[in-house]
């Protein structure tokens, strides 16, 4: 039987074994699958290692996630209150900085590993890796520290200090939120983790101008990928578009892995990459609750249409909506197994 690991080890390579790597990637369904709450599950790392594990055998893809919810990291840094949905992903409910004075107040912990938010993640990895690890490919999920202070003190209050300053302070928690990035890839580069998303809104024009990405975003992300390498690394900026930075990102960073936004030209991206890394094709999986079995159907033959010629192409999902019917979970892997063939 061909493993996730051979699988991506081959497209790496420039071959196919038996069909493209698929990373499906199911998180709060684990939920579902062991038939508890959200909360409940996602308290305790077994919880969480059982259900990835299962749900991998379940419908076979290629990939498996220590990733809770994005807010744990909140959590690591002293959010105290998470919000629960029955039918969703936790949000986090306290802003850690609320002005400037917090930001020069802000720690960030010398061990991460010590707090029950990061443990309960480790230990995770921990089964993970003894179950399926050289197998099956473990992800672990990274926020850029550009990103990071948008959970720390929400959305708006980031982007007015990110684009407005003061300069100063700014510099100053975006240096802070680099410590920790450094700290947390460390981490779970020691637990054994294969695969790093690095995921970073900033990293896309769709968020900033070309000369913000230039001038502040890239900068942010050289400090952040020099501390431990980019070996591993995937380049994710959530669902927003990066055929515009690619290369620069393969120039000035040397990451070899692109995880395409939905509403990325899938066929462009590839003409930009070259050959220089690989790349995955994303459905816009949100659709998935509505879409007919067709609908399903062609947009994965579409997108395998533009990502197959020349190689070097797998298939993603972004982080799937709890509410989408295992019945289409499963046919679009059908599909995708199908049109994925070597």
């Amino acid at each position: 039987m061909v493993t996730g690991n051979e699988r991506l080890t081959a497209l790496v390579n420039g071959k196919i074994i038996d069909r493209v790597p698929v990373f499906c990637n199911l998180i709060d369904q684990g939920a579902k699958e062991l038939g508890i709450s959200i909360k409940e599950y996602f308290s305790n790392g077994e919880y969480v290692a059982e259900a990835q594990l299962k749900m991998r055998e379940k419908y076979g893809y290629d990939s498996l996630w220590s990733l809770f919810y994005a807010g744990k990291e909140a959590e690591i840094l002293g959010c105290n209150n998470i919000i629960f949905s029955e039918k969703g992903p936790p949000n986090v409910g306290h802003m850690v900085i609320k002005n400037y004075d917090d930001i020069h107040k802000f720690q960030v912990p010398d061990d991460l590993t010590t707090h029950p938010a990061m443990a309960e993640q480790l230990k995770c990895l921990e089964i993970l890796k003894r179950e399926a690890g050289g197998k099956y490919p473990i992800c672990a999920y990274l926020t850029s520290s550009m990103t990071l202070p948008a959970m720390l003190m929400g959305m708006e209050k980031w982007m007015e200090l990110l684009l407005f300053g003061p300069t100063e302070v700014r510099d100053e928690l975006l240096e802070k939120c680099s410590d920790y990035f450094g700290k947390h890839h460390a981490a779970y580069k020691n637990a054994g983790a294969d695969i790093f998303v690095y995921a970073n809104a900033f990293g896309s024009t769709d968020f900033v101008s070309m000369k913000q990405f230039d001038e502040l975003s890239l900068p942010w992300m050289q400090k952040d990928l020099g501390k431990q390498g980019t070996d591993g690394v995937v380049y994710y900026c959530g669902s927003a578009r990066m055929n515009s930075v690619i290369d620069t990102v393969i120039k000035e960073l040397g990451v070899k892995t692109f995880y395409l936004s939905p509403m990325d030209d899938i066929a462009e991206a590839k003409r930009i990459i070259a050959g220089r890394a690989i790349a995955a094709g994303v459905i816009n999986d949100i659709e998935l609750i509505r879409w007919t079995k067709q609908e399903i159907k062609d947009e994965v033959k579409r997108m395998f249409d533009e990502g197959m010629p020349g190689g070097k192409f797998f298939f993603g999902t972004l982080v799937m909506p709890y509410e989408i019917p295992e019945e289409n979970i499963k046919y679009m892997l059908e599909m995708v197994y199908e049109y994925g063939k070597a």
